[in-house]
């Protein structure tokens, strides 16, 4: 396996700093458990009677369902760690744990469903628009594309394999729009959206400020839809995110331009602005960067973290449905942070070198890594060969700088 062997690679093993407890998102009490109620229901009751030793010889920890370890285990420098043992039987949790409620996620241009669990656990579901092979009109502006699952699933280990685990865990599955959300939603709007189509297939649009309406129907065959289900953060209740603007957001007009688009030594006033003033937040920002030029996203225009640990932590990289639109163009405008500004993390210059070896090739490892996922093939092989193609971009444009 040349996944198993890019995590063995030395790059891959460098240690984060020793976590103290001010570095974790929640400090959790050892004495706290969580079981399942015996009266044979699925819900999980918080105990704080509960010995630090259970009487089975596991402590309170193991009582935790997956998504609850992954909560708990998120902390300033990352959001999961590389060998993560919670991985597998979390995305398996994610495409296979019964659903007991969908209802639709307010705000946003398109269509999202929240997901329930038997275990409290939550998940969210993006369905699937449009077929692997399906590039983007070369004449759509990139506000008006359409989200794609499949990008979703793809980023997720995209974001693993280059490092920077900033994506929450997101895995396929093939949901039953009948019994999975038609029977089971209490949310009244969604449930008005169902209707059958001239070719018999169930189908519902949900209601949102763009893409909801019959002509934008998601439909089954006859009632299985595809989607990604992407383990949700904990509650902002619990842990506040602050989101921030990125210095370099496109218009979002069809015919204004950006200030970065306009001024080449922008990057210059970036530096002099808090947070990119100090500490690593620019080289962040500029990972991001990296991670948005292999898949092709444009539709950057926020990123969040996590408010407990101030300017000294990592970008969250959510929502990037976007992704993976076109095979067949680079959009090297996206990869302006790190033109301006010619920086880069050595550590990530270093990984990009290896994953433009043959023995760690890029296309070769996301092709392994997506291979396990109930949808597989999750890319058609021309995003995978362009993934290649762009790598060498971006080494290009670090050559130059250097």
């Amino acid at each position: 396996s040349k996944l198993e062997a890019l995590f063995e690679h030395p790059l891959y093993t460098i240690p984060i700093p020793a976590v103290t407890e001010k570095d974790k998102l929640f400090v959790v009490n050892p004495m706290e458990k969580f079981s399942l109620r015996s009266s044979g229901s699925d819900e999980w009751v918080s105990s704080s009677k509960a010995e630090t030793l259970l009487p089975t010889g596991k402590t309170a920890y193991d009582t935790y369902p997956t998504w609850l370890k992954f909560h708990v285990g998120i902390n300033r420098y990352e959001l999961y760690p590389r060998r993560d043992p919670l991985m597998p039987t979390l995305l398996w949790d994610l495409a296979t744990q019964r659903i007991i409620s969908s209802v639709q996620k307010t705000g946003g241009t398109q269509l999202k469903l929240i997901m329930t669990f038997p275990n409290y656990g939550q998940a969210l579901f993006k369905p699937m628009k449009q077929t692997r092979d399906q590039e983007t009109p070369i004449d759509f502006f990139y506000f008006s594309d359409f989200e794609r699952h499949n990008a979703e699933i793809a980023a997720f280990h995209l974001d693993r394999i280059l490092d920077f685990r900033r994506i929450p865990p997101v895995s396929g599955r093939l949901v039953n729009i009948t019994k999975e959300i038609r029977d089971i939603t209490t949310d009244k709007k969604l449930a008005k959206t169902f209707f059958i189509s001239p070719a018999g297939n169930i189908c519902f649009y949900g209601e949102c400020s763009y893409y909801c309406s019959t002509e934008h129907a998601l439909c089954g065959k006859p009632d299985l839809l595809e989607g990604s289900m992407a383990a949700l953060l904990p509650d902002k209740t619990l842990a506040k995110r602050r989101s921030w603007r990125s210095p370099w957001r496109r218009s979002y007009h069809k015919s204004k331009k950006a200030e970065w688009e306009l001024n080449p030594n922008y990057c210059a006033q970036v530096r002099k602005t808090p947070p990119y003033d100090r500490g690593h937040r620019l080289l962040d920002l500029i990972d991001m960067t990296v991670l948005d030029f292999l898949m092709g996203n444009m539709d950057r225009h926020h990123y969040e973290t996590f408010e407990k640990f101030g300017n000294d932590t990592f970008l969250l990289h959510l929502d990037n449905g976007r992704g993976f639109g076109t095979h067949s163009r680079d959009e090297l405008s996206i990869l302006a942070p790190l033109q301006q500004c010619c920086s880069i993390k050595k550590s990530t210059y270093l990984r990009l070198q290896l994953l433009a070896t043959p023995s760690y090739r890029l296309s070769d490892l996301l092709r392994e890594a997506l291979a396990t996922d109930p949808l597989a093939p999750v890319l058609a092989e021309s995003h995978l060969r362009a993934l290649d193609r762009r790598l060498g971009k971006v080494l290009a444009a670090v050559g130059r700088c250097l």
